[in-house]
């Protein structure tokens, strides 16, 4: 969804502790030209760089889609993507989300980031272990040159604010943390994952080669987003875990609403 704090707390207890994440604009730019290539703001650009050529022809403000090639964070977080692009306005933005936000993660550091919201909402390693899913096959990933690189920062510049931002901040709770610590956490959950990994995945599969085909994951744009098979004769216990561990999130948020739909009857 799109955050609207007013809105969430109509629904939301005062104790509720908020987390978001961040990812760097230019890998999350590079990630939303393939998943996103055939929205109107991409369709007709023959790559990254054709579009930054011809920004003002494939982008127009009023386009309901924008916000996919354009500031897609601040957007998120319930800001306007064309808005106004000033230091103030960008230090207006990042306190308000520091506001209203407990802790924002960063994608760039996924396993550090979960070591402290683990710590942050008294969890254990059980509960933040996860097998990474959405990965893209290698050939629909693009490198992109240094001048596109900063062309990207340059038209993001909501979005690259609050990364600079947060990035920063998070690298404090870090400290506070204790780097020594979290390079042990951090070890000890990819040795968890490992295990796991070892006990569920035959290996990373592409979507037509999955043997369970309800747990193909949704296919968008250029991207080939790769699936999972698990291994045969697993005992049931561990079937069932490692099937959720690997079930994509549009079929993950079916199975959480039929949950909410029989808990209220």
């Amino acid at each position: 969804m799109r955050f609207q704090l007013t809105e969430v707390e109509k629904v939301m207890p005062n104790s509720t502790f908020y987390f978001t994440i961040v990812r760097n604009p230019v890998s999350h730019m590079e990630s939303s030209f393939s998943y996103f290539k055939n929205i109107d703001v991409f369709h007709g650009a023959k790559s990254l760089e054709d579009f930054f050529t011809n920004t003002s022809k494939y982008y127009k403000t009023n386009s309901a889609n924008g916000y996919y090639a354009k500031n897609f964070m601040a957007f998120d977080l319930g800001f306007d993507n064309n808005g106004r692009e000033s230091t103030k306005h960008f230090k207006l933005m990042c306190q308000a989300v520091d506001i209203m936000f407990d802790l924002v993660l960063i994608s760039d550091y996924f396993d550090e980031s979960l070591v402290l919201l683990k710590n942050a909402l008294c969890w254990t390693f059980e509960d933040i272990l996860s097998i990474p899913l959405n990965s893209r096959s290698n050939n629909t990933k693009q490198v992109l040159s240094k001048e596109t690189q900063e062309k990207i920062k340059n038209w993001n510049q909501l979005d690259w604010n609050l990364y600079v931002y947060f990035n920063r901040s998070f690298w404090n709770k870090v400290d506070n943390f204790g780097r020594k610590r979290m390079e042990n956490e951090v070890e000890e959950l990819r040795k968890k994952r490992t295990e796991i990994t070892q006990i569920c995945l035959q290996g990373e599969v592409d979507p037509d080669q999955m043997q369970n085909k309800s747990l193909k994951p949704y296919q968008s744009g250029l991207a080939r987003i790769l699936g999972h098979n698990l291994k045969p004769g697993l005992k049931e216990s561990d079937r069932l875990l490692c099937q959720k561990l690997i079930t994509p999130e549009i079929q993950y948020t079916e199975l959480l609403k039929k949950r909410a739909k029989h808990n209220l009857h």
